[in-house]
Formats: C-alpha cells, structure tokens, sequence
C-alpha cells in the first residue's frame, strides 16, 4: 500500500540502536566548530549515544517518507541539478541546501524571474547573487534550500519544468551560469597637458592596470597626449591600427572647455553608447565602439575610488559581452555608491 504522508517517528535515543537519523545532526561549539555530526541515513550504534546526548538529543527522528514527498537534501539536490549550468559545480547537500559554486573566475549570469517563480512556489528557496556579479573560483554563485525536512514532489517537479522551459527557449542555456574572462590586450591613451609635459605623475595608467590584470587582462601601451582634439584622434587611430582588444582613453571627460576627450572619441569615428551614466561615481563615462572595438572615455573617479561605472560594465566587456544603451539605462538601480 502506498503511503501520501511523511511519518516522522520521535523514538527516545537509547532505543533508536541500529535506526537511521530522518535528517543531519549540527554540532556546534561557539567560536570554535560548527558542522555535520552525523549525516541523514546514519545508523545509530549504541558508541553514538554519548554524542547525541552531548548535543542535547535525546530524542531523535526517524523518517518514512510518502510517496509524493522528498526528503529536503535530495530536492535541494533535484533543484540545484536542474539549474547548473556552465562553470558551475555542486556542494553535496547538507541540511536541505546545496551549494553552485563557480569553477573559474567569472561573470555570474543569474535570470531574476526564474528566482522569483522558483522563490514564489513557497517552502522551497532559491537565493543567488545579482547577475553581472564577478565570482571567484570556487565562490557560491547560488543556493538551493528547502525549508521543512520534507517538501512535495510537485514543487520540486515545477522547478524542473520551469527551467527545462527556459533552456528549451535559449538554445539550452541555463539561467545560472558563469562566463569565463577572455584576455584582453588594451591600448591606454592618457590625456591632459600636466601629464604630457610632466608636470604631474600619470595615477591613471597604475590604476588601470591593476583593474585589468586582476581579470588575467593587460595593458600593452600606454600613451600621452595633450588636450588637443585632433591629436587625441590621432593617437585612438594609431590604437585601432595596433588591432588592440579595447581602447581606454583618461582624462578630460568633464565638461570644462580644456576637456576634450569626448569629443574626441566622437570624432574618432567611434559609436557613442552613451556619455554618461546614471551611477555615482563615474557617471561622466562614456561608452561606444569603434569598428567593433569597445571604447571607453574613463573619468577621474577610477583613480581614486574603489568601485566605479567602470567596475560594473569592464567585467561585462571581458566576458565577450556588447553593452547596449539599456544596460546603461539600467546602472541606476543600486547605483549609488555611498562607500
């Protein structure tokens, strides 16, 4: 006879010898430990019981599941399966949560609205980090959680459905994925004439640098030029001829009569996605394209402050990504940085 629900015994400890544990026991031991003391299906043996005593268990569970219903580790499990996609792998479960960690140092590509259907069916969690997030190898870009021990299958055979839905309407991607950071080889123009005559040190090109090479990218020249506008283009065509992968130009990107960097790039020929952007710092960016190449004026905020319009869309363009007006557009939300 098949059996709808769950029973969960409660069975005294000195009497639960040779009776397998309904769910993982946490021993903890404050600023110390915190983990796994046995894991579900372990097989209480009588050198157990002090253990479970020191915990406080006197009591244990023990599980027979129904036959429409899953044990929270293995829908966390099902979950997590169904949603990996590239560059991810998964945790083993423990305690009705399962980990997708990254494989490489990456974009986080994360689809919200499967987040929220998965999140709205109820007793079962999808937490994640936002998309066009960069995670480090081996960092969680999500988790699979189930609330109560024991969840209906039919909720964790819709997560199923949803995203077998989802792949089979984008060529079989998965809405949880990482994209690995290509190599890029970038040519830095820095303008201004204190720079160019030496009358202060260049901050940007150290700045830049290090911003690139913590991606595996590089700057491979770097050169200089005065707040001239034809010169300025000439020196973003010899960089275009050196068939570098992204063009930076710094310096000038303000609206003072001196600052010609705008300008220009627009001469240079360059597609302007956008000058400016709704985020503070760095909402006098500006980002086009010159034949295909990514161009970026970058103003004086990515010098000196930590995290910038720079910081949200370089990632992006290192990941093969073509930045579009809308995500410009979409830089406002959360893009006040207040650190």
């Amino acid at each position: 006879m098949s059996r709808a629900q769950t029973i969960l015994k409660e069975v005294p400890v000195h009497e639960a010898i040779g009776l397998r544990l309904a769910h993982d026991l946490t021993r903890i031991i404050p600023g110390e430990f915190k983990g796994r003391l046995f894991t579900k299906g372990h097989v209480i043996t009588e050198a157990d019981i002090p253990s479970l005593l020191d915990i406080g268990k006197e009591h244990i569970y023990i599980m027979e599941l129904g036959d429409d219903e899953l044990h929270e580790d293995d829908a966390a499990q099902r979950m997590a399966i169904a949603l990996a996609g590239e560059g991810l792998t998964l945790s083993e479960p423990h305690e009705g949560k399962v980990s997708l960690k990254s494989q490489m140092l990456g974009l986080a590509q994360v689809d919200p609205v499967i987040v929220e259907a998965i999140n709205n069916l109820g007793e079962i969690a999808l937490a994640t980090v936002k998309t066009h997030s960069v995670v480090q190898k081996g960092r969680p870009l999500a988790a699979t959680r189930v609330i109560p021990l024991t969840v209906p299958k039919a909720k964790v055979e819709e997560v199923e459905r949803l995203v077998a839905e989802y792949r089979d309407t984008r060529q079989g991607l998965a809405p949880l994925r990482v994209l690995p950071f290509r190599k890029f080889r970038v040519g830095l123009l820095t303008t201004g004439g204190e720079v160019f005559t030496g009358r202060i040190q260049d901050k940007f090109g150290p700045a830049v640098r290090a911003k690139l090479e913590a991606f595996g990218s590089e700057v491979v020249e770097q050169r200089f030029a005065p707040d001239d506008r034809q010169i300025i283009v000439k020196e973003i065509h010899y960089l275009l001829e050196q068939r570098y992968d992204m063009i930076l130009v710094t310096g000038g990107m303000s609206v003072d009569p001196d600052d010609r960097t705008p300008g220009a790039i627009k001469a240079s020929g360059a597609d302007i996605v956008s000058y400016g952007t709704p985020m503070l710092p760095g909402s006098m960016l500006l980002m086009g394209y010159l034949n295909d190449v990514p161009i970026m004026g970058l103003p004086g905020c990515v010098m000196h402050d930590p995290y910038t319009s720079f910081d949200v869309l370089l990632p992006r363009i290192l990941a093969g990504q073509t930045i579009v007006r809308e995500d410009i557009v979409r830089m406002g939300y959360g893009g006040l940085n207040n650190g």
